[in-house]
C-alpha cells in the first residue's frame, strides 16, 4: 500500500471545500438524485450539522427535496414537522429552541436540542411559510427508540379522534406497563421468559394502517404519524428483545426499521418524492464496503442503494478538534478534545495533502481505484473516549465505495447545545 500516492492524489483531484464551488460541484454530482444521503463522524461536531444545512437548503431551493429524515426519535421530530409546517400544537411554540428544548429530553438530547437545528428548523418554517399545502418540506425522525412515547402519542391520537381502536392501543400499552418505561426489563423478559407483547403491537400497527387508508386528505398526515409510531412500536420491541441476546441482530432491526419508514415517507409523498437523510456515516455510508458485511451487519445506505439507483451517499471525517459527547451512556454531556486522527487513517491522509479541508467526489475526479483501499475512518458516537480511540472508533472503509462524495473538515468543533452549558475537559 503506498500512502505516499493516495496523499498526492488528494491533492490533485481533492476540491478545496472553503468557497461555493465545492457546493456547486457537489449539486451537479447530485443530479436528479432521489436520495441524498449526508453523514457525520460524530453526533456532537457544529461543522458537520452546519455544512449539512447549508446543502439541505440548496437541494430544496434547487432541487425540489420533499423532507428530511433523520437519526431522530418519530414523535419529537414530529413535533418539529408541524412548528415548520404551522400546524397542530408545536405551531404555537415560541421559537424553534423553545420547542427543542422541551421535546428533545431522552439522552442524548444535543443530537437535536441545539442551536445548529434550531437555525435550520426556524429557515424551513420561513421557506414553508410561502408553499401551498402539500408542498411544504418536512421533517420526520427515523429511528426506533421511542416505544413508550410512541405508544402515548397513538393513544392521544385515538382518544381526539374517538376511535374505537382506542381500547386496542390501551390494551397494548398495559402489556408493556409492568416494566414501568425500563427497556433493558422487558426485553430480558421476553428474551429469555417468552413474555412479550409482540401480538399486542402488531394488531396495533394493522388497526393503524386502516385508520391511515380510511383517512381524510386533511387529516391523512396525523393518520401516517399514528401509523409509525405503530410501526415503532413493533420494530422497538423486535430491538429491545434483540439487544440483550447480543449480536448484530439488534443493529439489524433498527437499520431495516429506518429504511421502512424513510420508503413510506417516500409513497406518501407521492411519486416525485425526494429525500434528505441525515444520519451517522455508520448509517449511510455502505456497510458492504466495512467491517460491518464480515459481522452480519446491514445498515440504510445499503438498503437504499439495493432498492434504488438514484441514492447520493456524502460522509464526512475530521482530522481534530472538540466534540459533545458523553463519557459512558447517559452520562452528562461534555466538550471533549478529538486528538489527531490515527497514523494511516483516511483522516490523516487527507490532514497530510496539506490543503484544508477538502471535497472528494468519487464519481468524478477522485475516482481512481486507489480509494478503494480499504483504510481506518474514525467515528465518534455520543459515547466517546478518546483514550481508547485506537481499539475502538475506527472502521476499515473503502472510501470512494462506501460513499459517492466525501467532505473532510480538518479542524472541527463541538456542537452548541441548548441544554445545560457544556465546560471544556
Amino acid at each position: 500500500m503506498n500512502l505516499a500516492s493516495i496523499i498526492e492524489d488528494i491533492r490533485e483531484s481533492g476540491l478545496s471545500f472553503d468557497n461555493e464551488t465545492a457546493y456547486e460541484a457537489l449539486l451537479e454530482a447530485i443530479g436528479e438524485a432521489k436520495y441524498v444521503l449526508l453523514g457525520e463522524a460524530s453526533h456532537g461536531t457544529s461543522e458537520f450539522y452546519k455544512v449539512r444545512a447549508k446543502l439541505t437548503q440548496r437541494l430544496i431551493k434547487e432541487k425540489g427535496f420533499s423532507f428530511i429524515a433523520v437519526e431522530g426519535d418519530w414523535p419529537p421530530c414530529y413535533s418539529v414537522n408541524g412548528y415548520i409546517k404551522r400546524e397542530g400544537p408545536s405551531a404555537e411554540a415560541e421559537s424553534a429552541k423553545a420547542l427543542l428544548s422541551e421535546q428533545y429530553r431522552r439522552w442524548p438530547a444535543w443530537m437535536w436540542a441545539n442551536e445548529e437545528i434550531a437555525a435550520l428548523a426556524e429557515w424551513l418554517r420561513e421557506e414553508n411559510s410561502s408553499r401551498p399545502d402539500g408542498r411544504k418540506v418536512g421533517f420526520y425522525g427515523l429511528d426506533v427508540y421511542s416505544l413508550w412515547e410512541s405508544m402515548d402519542e397513538i393513544i392521544r391520537y385515538l382518544e381526539k379522534e374517538g376511535s374505537e381502536d382506542l381500547q386496542k392501543a390501551k390494551m397494548a400499552f398495559e402489556c408493556f406497563e409492568p416494566y414501568r418505561r425500563d427497556e433493558q426489563s422487558y426485553g430480558i423478559s421476553a428474551a429469555f421468559l417468552r413474555d412479550t407483547c409482540e401480538e399486542d403491537v402488531i394488531g396495533l400497527l394493522k388497526a393503524m394502517q386502516d385508520k391511515r387508508k380510511a383517512a381524510q386528505p386533511g387529516e391523512k398526515e396525523d393518520a401516517l404519524s399514528a401509523e409509525l409510531n405503530a410501526l415503532v412500536a413493533v420494530n422497538a420491541e423486535k430491538y429491545y428483545r434483540a439487544m440483550v441476546q447480543g449480536g448484530p441482530q439488534s443493529w439489524n432491526v433498527r437499520d431495516r426499521h429506518m429504511a421502512e419508514v424513510l420508503e413510506k415517507l417516500m409513497q406518501f409523498h407521492g411519486p416525485d418524492a425526494k429525500a434528505i437523510v441525515w444520519e451517522h456515516n455508520t448509517h449511510v455510508g455502505d456497510a458492504r464496503f466495512t467491517d460491518m458485511k464480515e459481522d452480519g451487519m446491514v445498515n440504510i445506505g445499503q438498503l437504499v442503494r439495493e432498492k434504488s439507483d438514484s441514492v447520493f451517499i456524502v460522509g464526512f471525517g475530521t482530522y481534530q478538534g472538540t466534540v459533545i459527547a458523553g463519557k459512558e451512556w447517559g452520562a452528562p454531556h461534555e466538550v471533549i478534545n478529538v486528538p489527531e486522527s490515527q497514523p494511516g487513517s483516511w483522516e490523516d491522509l487527507m490532514h497530510r495533502a496539506g490543503q484544508g479541508d477538502r471535497l472528494l467526489l468519487f464519481t468524478r475526479g477522485a475516482s481512481s481505484p486507489i480509494y478503494r483501499t480499504v483504510l481506518g475512518h474514525r467515528a465518534i458516537g455520543v459515547v466517546y473516549r478518546p483514550e481508547h480511540e485506537r481499539w475502538g472508533n475506527y472502521v476499515p472503509t473503502s472510501l470512494s465505495q462506501r460513499y459517492d462524495a466525501f467532505i473532510f473538515i480538518d479542524r472541527t468543533h463541538a456542537l452548541n447545545p441548548l441544554v445545560r452549558e457544556a465546560q471544556p475537559v
